[in-house]
């Protein structure tokens, strides 16, 4: 895999004008496609799908490639070459976005909340049938000990033959102890059942409004100059992921307020109290996005405000229920859809508005 593979068949204008610019950049490095993937520990086969236009690459693999020509050439890559990639790689996202593609992501979101959702209930179910079986056996052993203490209390005198008629009393006091602490452990792992399911149910409602809104294929879902619309922060320490977000928001009408730390975010959510949703990256240094999610949360006056993680290490079950965990609503991965995203941020706008009676 060391030679440039050919254009992809098919491409789009866009798509293949971005392609044929960075194969540009890539055949000034004199240098072959496996050598310059083990130089950025990157896959072979991902960067040959970049340069032949069949995979939309993130924006740091570009900029990566700007500062390895620039140290080849000795000279820095120019402004006007670097505003140029940007416009095509702007056009490429665009094209390679739809709200067919958006809907795809959002149902299989959907599914995957549903799955929770049934598998939380089954839970639910085993946990309740094993709490009622051992409720009720803890109440009969309570009923034999009950009247072996009554027989104890009114044959004072038979106390001796008492206890040998019933030899296992401390037996069935010790049984009795562990039932008790079984009920206890299965009511904590039932009401937890019952939270996720909760939650996931709560989540699947929100999908089908992301995906209605998507499927009307609008911009959002309120009709847009409407006054006392709610603001947007967004929170990301990279510049250029700043401006794509800003970009693809900008449609909705709404005020951005981008900043790029976690600390910036705490700030301006004491300067302002009309956030309809927050955006946040997880992978940011100092304060990440779950720490300052937390932050947030502890806050009365900022808790109720839906963050969406916005997340570049996949959108795996260990990677979700962390964030869930730390107290996000949803989560969209990079590089992100354009039409899913502004689903998300319009349907949370609507919840707003919906809440404070506008």
């Amino acid at each position: 895999m060391g030679e440039l593979r050919p254009l992809g068949d098919d491409l789009n204008e866009a798509p293949r004008a971005l392609a044929e610019a960075l194969r540009e950049l890539f055949e000034s490095l004199d240098v072959s496609v496996r050598r310059y993937a083990a130089r950025r520990r990157l896959d072979p086969g991902t960067v040959s799908r970049y340069l032949n236009g069949t995979r939309l690459p993130p924006w740091q693999v570009i900029s990566d490639l700007f500062t390895d020509v620039a140290e080849h050439r000795g000279t820095a890559v120019t402004t006007e070459a670097i505003e140029l990639v940007r416009g095509l790689y702007g056009s490429a996202v665009d094209a390679a976005s739809s709200p067919k593609h958006a809907v795809e992501i959002l149902e299989r979101q959907l599914a995957d909340a549903d799955h929770v959702s049934r598998r939380s209930s089954v839970r639910g179910d085993v946990l309740g049938d094993a709490l009622l079986d051992r409720t009720q056996r803890i109440a009969d052993l309570e009923t034999r000990l009950n009247q072996l203490e009554v027989d104890r209390a009114a044959v004072q005198r038979r106390a001796d033959e008492i206890a040998k008629a019933h030899p296992d009393v401390y037996g069935l006091l010790r049984e009795r102890d562990a039932l008790q602490f079984e009920v206890e452990r299965l009511g904590a792992a039932l009401e937890e059942a019952q939270a996720q399911r909760a939650a996931a149910e709560d989540r699947c409602e929100l999908l089908e409004r992301q995906l209605d809104a998507v499927e009307q294929a609008t911009t959002a879902v309120l009709p847009p100059g409407r006054q006392g619309m709610p603001k947007i922060l967004v929170v990301d320490d990279q510049p250029d992921n700043l401006l794509a977000m800003t970009a693809v928001l900008a449609t909705l009408e709404q005020e951005l307020v981008t900043v790029s730390s976690g600390r910036e975010a705490l700030k301006a959510l004491l300067d302002h109290d009309d956030f309809a949703v927050i955006i946040m990256d997880v992978q940011m240094p100092e304060m990440d996005g779950y720490e300052t999610c937390a932050h947030i949360k502890r806050r009365p006056r900022t808790r109720d405000v839906p963050i969406i993680f916005l997340t570049a290490m996949g959108t795996g079950s260990e990677h979700s229920a962390r964030g869930y965990a730390a107290g996000a609503v949803d989560y969209i991965s990079k590089p992100f859809d354009p039409w899913a995203l502004r689903a998300k941020v319009a349907v949370f706008t609507s919840i707003y508005l919906e809440r404070h009676g506008q």
